[in-house]
């Protein structure tokens, strides 16, 4: 079944979602969920003592929750309680909260969304333009990252093509298409910048997005002319499309007498602020 994470957005909180295109169904992060009902300090902490009352009164929402991989602060996939949307609304009543009702009614719109995008997936661009635009990002930067998230999308098409497996054989291509044309690995890269659970192209200037684009534009089009045939073969694509920016950085900071690669991320070089709604972590 095809798994895509995404980040959604509920007053200014971030909630993690893992969309299970085969059932055609939002699953979300439990502690995520109590993070923005209770303003909990630890939101782990207080879904454990929920979770073993409820296990001790029988309610059988909580036996049926499974765990699935999901992006965790420390930039590691790890194992996270999860719930669809007809298990959180039950999970919702137990919980004590003002904000429980916004949030329902904001989870059934985000699932009939992902349905409605699925007939059209223009509307994931629009909607994607609109969230971005609500976290104050310039137009310009906007335009140049949805444009790196359709050459993204080219390059992991061509992989599958290719037979290759999405995790960790790409997550291997994308570091090292990330390490040839910065000098450093994703992870070093987020890292350098001060990130977290942050995403790193969310974080990047507009020379850095240009860059990367160029990256992996060039790895799809390389990879379309000489047809690799095993993973070991696309490796050698993947480093020969990371050259191709790296010669363009090079060339540019040779120009410039600056650094492409820097630590600002957006709060400082987008001029993105922490949300006034939000608590500081």
């Amino acid at each position: 079944m095809s798994k895509k994470e995404a980040i959604q957005i509920f007053e200014d909180k971030q909630v993690r979602t893992l969309w299970d295109a085969g059932e055609e169904q939002w699953y979300v992060s439990i502690v995520d969920v109590i993070s923005v009902l209770t303003d909990s300090i630890d939101p782990n902490a207080y879904w454990r003592k929920l979770k073993q009352r409820l296990k001790a009164e029988g309610n059988k929402t909580v036996t049926n929750c499974h765990g699935l991989k999901m992006l965790a602060a420390d930039g590691k996939m790890r194992m996270t309680d999860v719930a669809d949307t007809e298990q959180l609304f039950r999970l919702i009543q137990s919980i004590p909260s003002p904000k429980a009702e916004p949030f329902k009614l904001w989870l059934a719109q985000v699932a009939s969304e992902r349905l409605d995008e699925m007939q059209d997936p223009e509307l994931s661009i629009d909607r994607a333009l609109e969230q971005y635009l609500a976290l104050g990002y310039s137009e310009n930067w906007i335009n140049q990252r949805l444009k790196s998230i359709e050459i993204r999308k080219e390059l992991t098409n061509e992989w599958k093509s290719k037979g290759l497996k999405e995790g960790v054989q790409f997550a291997s291509l994308t570091d090292i298409i990330t390490k040839t044309w910065s000098g450093k690995t994703t992870k070093e890269y987020k890292v350098f910048k001060g990130l977290k659970k942050e995403n790193l192209r969310d974080n990047m200037t507009n020379t850095e997005l240009i860059l990367n684009m160029l990256a992996e534009a060039s790895t799809k089009d390389i990879s379309q002319a000489t047809n690799p045939k095993d993973f070991n073969e696309s490796k050698i694509v993947a480093r020969q499309g990371g050259h191709v920016a790296h010669v363009a950085l090079k060339e540019l900071e040779s120009k410039t007498g600056k650094k492409v690669v820097s630590q600002l991320n957006a709060k400082s070089v987008l001029g993105i602020d922490k949300p006034k709604k939000q608590k500081d972590e």
